[in-house]
């Protein structure tokens, strides 16, 4: 037996240069991908409704509350852009592209100055 020893559970395809990726259904993992990003919005959403509420009806309502409310808000409609771009991206191809770095930090970003925002309103 000669070439490079497989990984058991590997591709078992027949001819040359078959792989893994040449047994899996390329429907699936583009189809939870989707899945999980519209999961990601909907968390959004409801952290901006909370932030919302907390910065016009908490105990210590201010502008710096109000603000970090509508900022939370802003983020949000930002991650659900981000979100839909790459929803339609992948399901605009049978193999979808990879998710670039300015997308993913882009995303990351958002995520932070949320959690930012939340922790000006617990604190204020």
């Amino acid at each position: 037996m000669t070439g490079t020893p497989r990984a058991p559970g590997a591709g078992t395809g027949t001819g040359t240069g078959s792989t893994a990726t040449a047994d899996r259904d390329p429907g699936l993992q583009p189809e939870r991908t989707r899945l999980a990003w519209r999961r990601t919005t909907l968390a959004g959403a409801v952290a901006a409704v909370l932030a919302t509420k907390a910065a016009l009806h908490g105990p210590g309502a201010s502008a710096v509350t109000v603000a970090a409310g509508a900022l939370c808000c802003v983020l949000w409609l930002g991650v659900l852009r981000l979100a839909h771009r790459r929803i339609r991206a992948l399901a605009a191809t049978g193999r979808p592209p990879a998710l670039t770095p300015a997308h993913a930090a882009a995303v990351a970003l958002c995520a932070v100055a949320t959690a930012a925002c939340g922790m000006v309103l617990v604190l204020a």
